[in-house]
Order: structure tokens, then sequence, then C-alpha cells
């Protein structure tokens, strides 16, 4: 399911929510019939919870079905939390708190920035269990602003170059096409959330943008 709309009434709807294709993690404060919208569009269990006291979720955190990455300034009983409910919890060690700002994951690959550390790059391999490509994508190290990914499709800023799409269909293990979302707006990653069931991508991307998301993710393939 492909939903036009402005969960967080603002494009941002990936700065606040991380999806994978079990659960979504979504803010508490986040209004009862935004997160149907996300249950649905998503087919998956929603999740309310906050990463370093924060509803930033999607900014600061990364998950696949393997496990989720947060930065060293989480609280314990975040942690307590996520781990009472099954998931595999990775503190990502260094100063870089915006993990999802910085890395894009599924369960075949992930990019990461080259600002983290070889400590960190660990720690992302053994949570989520897979290698991590470091690489800066459109010559930016924003990967996770720049990139939405799943396990069918990925979607990547339209400043992204040729060989950026090539890596990552290699690092991916699937194939994805450069777009925009919201009438323009080349953050992609920032600006939507997805999994292999569907996507939600800011209120204002016109017709031809939710056709390049259908396309890039996969949904297609479905018919």
């Amino acid at each position: 399911m492909l939903k036009r709309v402005d969960i967080v009434n603002n494009p941002n709807v990936g700065v606040f929510i991380t999806a994978t294709d079990d659960y979504a993690i979504i803010p508490y404060n986040l209004l009862d019939e935004k997160a149907q919208i996300v249950e649905e569009a998503l087919e998956v269990d929603i999740i309310r919870a906050s990463v370093t006291g924060s509803n930033l979720i999607g900014s600061l955190a990364v998950a696949n079905s393997n496990g989720i990455i947060v930065p060293p300034q989480v609280l314990e009983r975040e942690v307590k939390q996520f781990e009472e409910l099954g998931l595999n919890v990775g503190i990502v060690p260094g100063e870089y708190s915006a993990l999802g700002n910085i890395v894009a994951a599924n369960d075949k690959g992930a990019i990461a920035s080259h600002f983290l550390s070889s400590k960190a790059i660990k720690v992302i391999e053994e949570t989520l269990d897979v290698d991590v490509e470091p690489k800066a994508i459109a010559d930016m190290d924003i990967i996770g602003s720049l990139i939405q990914v799943t396990n069918k499709g990925f979607l990547v800023s339209k400043n992204a170059t040729e060989d950026d799409v090539d890596f990552a269909r290699e690092v991916f293990g699937v194939e994805g096409d450069i777009g925009t979302v919201g009438r323009g707006i080349s953050l992609v990653g920032a600006c939507s959330i997805a999994n292999s069931n569907g996507a939600i991508v800011a209120k204002d991307s016109t017709g031809p943008e939710m056709a390049r998301v259908e396309e890039a993710l996969g949904f297609l393939d479905d018919f």
C-alpha cells in the first residue's frame, strides 16, 4: 500500500519513524489515527517508544529484521524496552548520535557514512547481521536521509550518480532508482517510511513521484 500523507504534519516522516517488515517504532505522542495509518500501510505491529528521550526515532535509530542500532546516548529504559520486545539492540560507539541520518540498511547490506569508526561499523555489522560499506552518496554523508531502502527495492536522491545507484544495487541486493518526494524533495529517506509491504511519503508528492516510488521500491512486482 502506498500512502501520501503527512503523518507528523510536515514532510519529514522518516525523521520520526523507523520501520522493518515486522514493526514500526513511532513516537509516544503520535496521534492514534496517524498510528493506524502507519500500521495499515506497512502491515506491521506498532511500537511506541523514544530514543535518547527524543521522538526523532528515524533520525536516531536504524533497524532491520535482525536488530536495531542506537546511539550511545540511548536511555537504559529504552534499551530494556526493545530487548523485552525481543529486539537485538546494538549501541554504536562514537560521537555521532543521528545514526538514521548516516546509515541506510536492509536485510542484505548497509551503506554508512565515512564518519563512523571501525568500532562503530563492527557493532552495526554484528547487530544488523550485514556487511557495512562506507561511502558518500551524491557527494554527501547523510546516507540515511538520501536513501529509502527495503528488502524489495530502494529509492535514492535524484542527485545520486549512476555509480551511486549501481553501488546501492550491489550492497542492498535489490533494484532501485533515483527520485524525489514531496514535490521535488531529494531527501527521500527523511521524507518517507517504507518496508516490503508499503510506503508512506510526503503529502505533497506528485503523481509522477508516486509512480517512481512504486517502481523503485518494487511494488509493481506484486501485480
